[in-house]
């Protein structure tokens, strides 16, 4: 049967006996039936994005800008990263270390690991041939040694960058193969801040979340649904200023436009729509007017392509990427086109936050190779993140969650790329988690706590018991998704020393605090990993 499993290509759609014929969009990207792109949505002429200051604009069209169309400049957080991982991965365990109530290095037992597809000869607490522990903190939170996770990570990013990278892991319960968690936060760091100077949130699918998973309903504004994007070209398309800017000086380009907006305002003026929102028609049209304007000011023979941004690419291994890698039509290029044309409006604060899904993370069914391969291939996208981080000297959080996980019955793959560990075999919600790491350009980002037992306690928010099981009790987040993601929202709005604002982040129209789950006051310090690493706002643009 091994043999079988591993003669199939591992980005060949999965067939599961036990899971019923695909149907919906989310199942055929779970199994790989499908990428996650499919399609691109650019924003329209009466989309109210946030977009950066016209300086140089006469004063009748910024005063429209900034009092009448509210296109204002990006919020100066820090840039917001997810990982969408559709299917069910495994995330903890072989990947991000899990312990008891003490921490990463509180061990289970070799039964609970074996759970999560490490043979005992290869549990954290042990070294390997060379003499190096098999839990390893090289990126401040634990990894195990042979983490693909970790492999890809540190295949994508320059030595020494990790000393700046720190993270925490929430072992939390969610179910399995099913677009229905509502993992996705991202609406809640718009809501806490997050916006960039073109869009507040893009993301590579065209969901409301950006991704596989939904988003939680109490979060949900319709004005905030993320542009899809999910390669270069998208991102060169959301700015386009067409042949004017080529024609003409941008200066002169930018004239032009605002005389088509006076023109246009003078004659909708003369105009009646006779319908109810005569007003709300004119204001939507003249403002996408004014928008085309500060298009052509602001962007005018600025290079956005990714694929023209030397440290993400380039013909040798000075990128991030290689020009080969990055566009030989594999299916790992098309996995770094899409990682690398979020991060580019991400990282460079054209959007406040981005969600990168990854289809295909549905693999149990014998083998350990296809979950290696695929985990590796994240890896290197997650690591991409962290490094362009890196070359711009820029703080990000990156979260990275899946729906659902899965668990391994003991038996070993022995091929090159099952790498001796055991095979994954079915899904096991009890075994997932989330984790999200931070980079901070000055130093690694410390954790909260006046000891070692504390800080641990804080790197590892929950717990597992000893046979790699979620413990429900140990958290709110345990056995609440909703609840997970209000975790990450805290510890997004921490980073910043904002997170005495949390409470008040959603409240009724009578005034009633946001009922978040999370307890009120210092108990929201046990949800929290870091101190703040910037006050307030980084530089804007970002």
């Amino acid at each position: 049967m091994t043999k079988r499993r591993n003669a199939r290509h591992w980005d060949a759609p999965q067939l599961h006996g036990d899971h019923p014929r695909p149907v919906t969009r989310r199942q055929f990207v779970s199994q790989g039936f499908m990428t996650g792109a499919a399609y691109t949505m650019g924003a329209g002429a009466l989309s109210m994005i946030p977009a950066s200051a016209l300086g140089d604009l006469s004063l009748d069209v910024e005063d429209m800008r900034l009092n009448t169309c509210k296109i204002t400049d990006g919020a100066g957080k820090i840039p917001f990263i997810c990982f969408d991982l559709a299917g069910g991965a495994n995330i903890c365990g072989s990947n991000v270390l899990v312990g008891k109530s003490g921490g990463q290095s509180d061990f289970l037992s070799t039964a609970g690991y074996e759970k999560m597809g490490l043979p005992g000869d290869m549990v954290p607490g042990l070294v390997d041939g060379n003499g190096d522990a098999f839990d390893n903190f090289d990126l401040g939170l634990g990894f195990h040694l042979d983490s693909a996770f970790r492999r890809g990570i540190l295949a994508s990013l320059t030595p020494g960058t990790e000393q700046n990278i720190n993270g925490a892991v929430i072992p939390a319960r969610s179910d399995n193969d099913t677009g229905n968690n509502p993992h996705n936060p991202m609406y809640g760091i718009a809501l806490a801040g997050a916006k960039g100077s073109i869009l507040t949130l893009t993301g590579s699918e065209n969901s409301d979340s950006g991704g596989n998973s939904m988003l939680p309903a109490m979060l949900y504004n319709p004005e905030l649904r993320p542009t899809k994007v999910d390669r270069p070209s998208d991102v060169v398309n959301l700015v386009d200023t067409g042949d004017l800017v080529g024609i003409l000086t941008k200066a002169d380009a930018t004239a032009v436009m605002e005389s088509i907006y006076r023109l246009s305002d003078a004659k909708m003026g003369r105009v009646d729509t006779q319908v109810a929102a005569d007003a709300a028609i004119k204001q939507a049209v003249n403002c996408g007017y004014v928008k085309a304007a500060h298009i052509a000011e602001e962007f005018g023979g600025v290079p956005i392509d990714p694929l023209l941004d030397t440290n993400i690419v380039a013909d040798d291994d000075s990128a991030i990427f290689t020009t080969a890698e990055f566009t030989d039509g594999s299916r790992d290029a098309r996995e770094f086109q899409k990682t690398a044309s979020v991060m580019k409006l991400v990282m460079n604060g054209f959007a406040g936050a981005g969600c990168v899904e990854m289809g295909g993370y549905d693999y149990h069914g014998g083998g350990r190779a296809e979950g290696e391969v695929k985990d590796y291939r994240a890896g290197r996208c997650m690591g991409a993140v962290l490094e362009y981080a890196a070359r711009l000297q820029k703080p990000v959080m990156m979260y990275v969650f899946s729906d659902g996980s899965l668990s391994s019955n003991g038996a070993i793959d022995s091929s090159d790329e099952g790498r001796n560990k055991g095979m994954w075999t079915s899904d096991n919600s009890s075994t997932a988690a989330s984790f999200f790491l931070v980079y901070n350009p000055d130093r690694r980002p410390e954790l909260m706590g006046n000891s070692l037992t504390e800080q641990l306690m804080h790197q590892q928010i929950g717990a597992m018991d000893a046979g790699g099981s979620v413990m429900r009790a140990a958290s709110p987040m345990a056995n609440n998704v909703n609840l997970l993601v209000n975790s990450v929202i805290l510890n997004y709005m921490a980073l910043h020393g904002e997170q005495g604002q949390f409470a008040n982040l959603l409240t009724s129209s009578n005034g009633t605090p946001w009922n978040h789950g999370l307890g009120i006051g210092s108990q929201l310090d046990a949800y929290t990993a870091f101190t703040p690493i910037v006050s307030g706002t980084i530089a804007s643009p970002i």
